[in-house]
């Protein structure tokens, strides 16, 4: 029986089936757990690596409809969460992130089941190609193996990351955080109620089912060899511990410090529309906007508009000599506030002369994540485009766009700013590597 069997014949609390009751108190044995959990999640992995695309869809479908047969359960259980994450001081922002509702729950069970309707990345031909001594090769998608996720706050993201990772015939491990510990275990256990009916492994999805931090440094030491890569969602300090002790790669951004230049002759009207989508509609997303970049040469015209309407819609302004000018309750903005992900209503504003200034400012103080141009000049767009090395650049858009599933992924397991692998949305394509099939008819190497 596995780590994580055993746990499910144990006593749960709540009403879910299967549910896994915590391993007990700080000071277990949490290195002999988590190296169960890793053998588990290897032995699952090689199966769901030859499960047939049906079956995985079939089981996805099968776990959304758990989660909303369960939603009652689950609902009660991010109520328990959110009353200690309220008693403990937890900051709005995070609340937000933390709190379910019946809306959220279902859009995460639409998650679930949109992924299911994916194509499935395994065993596609991504390149095929002859050589002159007639050798056949073709170049084909293939699972990673075990995935490790790490995060915060974000209960949706059990489900999210582990339909993600499960299409793409991987295993994961899932450790939530523990202000979401008990929302996490409720749709954990409703996935696993799914996912099993469809005949797919148990140990596919499974969430670290204890609370002591040691379990994280074993995910980064990598569970004997059995975890490939770790994808932390969570704040700074999270993303930085991990992104410096991890021993296998990581998919991850350490921030969210994302742009908005407004070029000159920009359209005033879409201007405001799109800055406000911005910074505003949720201020808590990694793709929400930090700084506002205005060009200098029509300051008169977009300045004063764009800095009163943040401020109407109740979003503090910092800004350089310029922006404090045209409104009197714009606050100064230091250096320090050029470097900060602000995560809340406030942002920085500064004029800059031209796209170049823009992207030189975008290079010197940005996280590589997400910038966007408002202009309607093609030519400097491109020249924005092709120059700002981030993961996302948009164009007269909105850059709350920077995920997954408004990419059409159908959901991401977290948007990665380096240069290896993937790079921006991780979703179920960006979670497989690739393998080489060679076809001869006898021939030798000379």
């Amino acid at each position: 029986m596995s780590a994580t069997s055993a746990l499910r014949a144990a006593p749960a609390t709540g009403n879910l089936p299967g549910a896994p009751a915590p391993r007990g108190p700080q000071g277990e044995d949490v290195a002999a757990l988590m190296l169960a959990i890793g053998a588990s999640a290897r032995a699952a992995a090689r199966a769901l690596a030859l499960a047939p695309a049906a079956t995985k869809s079939a089981g996805l479908k099968a776990a959304a409809a758990a989660i909303r047969a369960h939603a009652g359960d689950i609902l009660a259980a991010n109520a328990l969460d959110v009353e200690a994450a309220k008693a403990a001081g937890m900051n709005a922002s995070m609340l937000d992130r933390l709190t379910l509702n019946a809306a959220r729950l279902e859009a995460t069970a639409r998650g679930v089941e949109e992924i299911a309707e994916l194509p499935d990345p395994v065993g596609t031909v991504t390149e095929s190609w002859e050589r002159p001594n007639g050798l056949r090769l073709e170049r084909v998608r293939t699972p990673l193996g075990v995935v490790g996720v790490i995060y915060e706050s974000r209960p949706n993201v059990t489900a999210d990351a582990g339909s993600l990772c499960l299409k793409a015939g991987n295993a994961v491990i899932l450790r939530g955080g523990s202000d979401s510990f008990n929302s996490s275990r409720a749709i954990h256990a409703a996935m696993v109620e799914g996912l099993a009916s469809a005949g797919l492994p148990q140990d596919a999805v499974q969430l670290v089912p204890t609370r002591d931090r040691a379990a994280v440094g074993e995910m980064l030491a990598g569970l004997g060899g059995n975890v490939d890569v770790i994808v932390p969602r969570g704040g700074k300090s999270l993303v930085a511990r991990v992104q410096s002790e991890a021993r296998v790669p990581v998919f991850a951004h350490l921030e969210g410090l994302v742009h908005v230049y407004v070029d000159r002759g920009a359209d005033l009207d879409k201007a405001l529309t799109i800055v406000k989508n911005a910074k505003l509609r949720r201020t808590s997303v990694c793709g929400a906007a930090e700084t506002l970049l205005v060009d200098s040469a029509d300051a008169a015209r977009l300045l004063a508009p764009l800095v009163s309407m943040l401020i109407g819609e109740g979003c503090e302004v910092r800004g350089d000599a310029a922006a404090q000018a045209v409104d009197p309750r714009v606050k100064p903005a230091s250096e320090e506030d050029w470097r900060t992900e602000y995560l809340d209503a406030v942002i920085s504003v500064k004029l800059v002369d031209g796209v170049k200034a823009a992207i030189d400012h975008i290079e010197t103080y940005g996280s590589h994540h997400t910038d966007a141009i408002l202009t309607e000049d093609a030519a400097v767009a491109e020249t924005f485009l092709n120059e700002v090395d981030s993961a996302i650049v948009v164009h007269n858009a909105s850059t709350q766009f920077a995920d997954g599933g408004e990419f059409g992924f159908g959901g991401e397991i977290g948007i990665a700013t380096g240069r290896m692998h993937a790079r921006g949305p991780v979703g179920a394509e960006q979670l497989t590597s690739f393998k080489y099939r060679v076809r001869g008819t006898g021939q030798i190497r000379p």
